[in-house]
């Protein structure tokens, strides 16, 4: 059998941050632009905002659970989520706590992507994890969440996290806490997500890698007996819109380069969305094709094409898709 999908597309848009100063100067979070941004992409029809995660990263780069408080203060119909947040780089009981309380302030729309992460293993080394351990945890840490958002005393014995009676409230205003949706790649990842997430997320892969993702996870799904319930399928996707391909390759290849402290140019090539508005939108609907029903846009080049970016993919791109 399948996984039962969602029947509809959403659409969403990372990230909050940006600079106030020129690119030659300091880096400085510009505090107005999460206002600014939440009514552009609000306004724009889109369905959700999202933040990324690393505590130590080659860019500079913000808290994602303050950030999305900050944003949520200004949204009505936003969801917000992290895509994805490396919840074995902390303790499960105080990460419950916040996400509890940003289900709170967005009213019930967050989504809690989780994830691992890995490839900076200094930062698990700054943050006291072995980067080597860091699977085993996250799903003990989904575990934990679930039980300290039920609304009643629990305890927990477990590999890495002991907790004694312990009552934590208010519980999430979404019944059970805020869906989780778990990223990765490699097959653990994918019977983790489909044994134990409401979700998957993923980034950096082809749709053919989506659908065979799928089936790994529907396989999960089958053998924990999850049964008929609706699993949400998402995808972080690097986009650019530009008049041409090649000049949109050269935008995306030079901001995922510094980002990620690397030439980026082959991978640009094959995992981003690149190119003329109908390129883009051939790109999702393949996607599309493969299962995922939730696409965040991450719109690459210079940080300050951002908004024309994502004013493009509304008025241009959209009218296009399936």
């Amino acid at each position: 059998m399948t996984v039962p999908l969602e029947a509809h597309m959403k659409y969403g848009v990372q990230t909050i941050h940006r600079r106030s100063e020129p690119a030659e100067g300091p880096w400085l979070p510009d505090p107005d632009y999460a206002r600014e941004l939440v009514e552009l992409v609000e306004g724009l029809g889109y369905d959700s905002l999202w933040v990324g995660d690393h505590v130590a990263f080659t860019i500079p780069i913000l808290d994602p659970l303050l950030q999305l408080v900050h944003a949520a203060a200004y949204a009505k119909t936003l969801h917000f989520g992290t895509g994805v947040y490396l919840a074995p780089l902390r303790h499960p009981t105080p990460t419950a706590k916040m996400v509890a309380t940003i289900d709170h302030l967005t009213g019930g729309r967050f989504i809690f992507g989780v994830g691992v992460g890995g490839e900076f293993p200094g930062e698990y080394a700054a943050c006291g994890v072995p980067v080597g351990e860091r699977g085993a945890r996250l799903s003990e840490i989904i575990e934990v969440l679930r039980k300290l958002w039920s609304g009643e005393t629990i305890s927990h014995e477990g590999r890495f996290y002991t907790l004694p009676e312990t009552l934590m409230l208010p519980a999430p205003r979404q019944a059970g806490g805020p869906p989780i949706w778990c990223g990765g790649r490699q097959p653990a990842a994918l019977r983790r997500a489909g044994a134990m997430a409401d979700g998957y997320m993923s980034y950096v892969i082809t749709p053919e890698m989506y659908a065979d993702a799928l089936a790994k996870i529907t396989e999960a799904a089958d053998a924990a007996g999850r049964g008929d319930k609706v699993f949400s399928t998402s995808h972080l996707l690097f986009a650019r819109i530009d008049d041409d391909y090649e000049t949109a390759l050269e935008e995306a290849t030079k901001t995922l380069s510094v980002r990620y402290n690397m030439d980026f140019r082959r991978a640009a090539e094959r995992y981003a969305a690149l190119g003329t508005p109908s390129d883009v939108a051939a790109a999702i609907d393949r996607f599309r094709a493969a299962g995922v029903r939730h696409v965040v846009m991450d719109f690459v080049g210079p940080y300050e094409d951002r908004d024309q970016q994502i004013r493009r993919f509304a008025e241009e791109v959209r009218p296009l898709l399936s």
